[in-house]
């Protein structure tokens, strides 16, 4: 099992969603975050006085997955997040040793 973490734009988030729906994926986990790379930030104007915005706005997508679904899931994240500008974001694929839903206590592949 994998985890899989991506870091996208926040509005081509329904975009990545609809794309891992397509493929079976039943749940995942967003979480609205800030961040730069080398994207770095930018400079805006606001009642008259200049200011950095140093850490951009951003989502980050967390889904769990067996293996046998993870490269089919980056190729999906990727197509579906892509803009073709700096700034469109990093996967993250990590091991998963163990997973255990609480409410039934089913484990690893039956509790994805």
């Amino acid at each position: 099992m994998k985890k899989i973490e991506a870091i996208i734009k926040p509005f081509k988030l329904d975009d990545v969603r609809e794309a891992l729906s397509e493929m079976g994926i039943a749940g995942l986990t967003v979480t609205e975050v800030k961040g730069f790379g080398r994207q770095k930030g930018h400079t805006e104007l606001y009642r008259g006085a200049e200011y950095v915005v140093d850490f951009l706005p951003k989502v980050k997508i967390e889904v769990v997955l067996g293996d046998d679904m993870v490269e089919r899931a980056i190729e999906a994240i990727m197509e579906s997040a892509r803009s073709g500008k700096i700034g469109d974001g990093k996967i993250f694929v990590s091991p998963v040793e163990r997973i255990v839903r609480i409410r039934t206590g089913e484990e690893d592949e039956q509790a994805i």
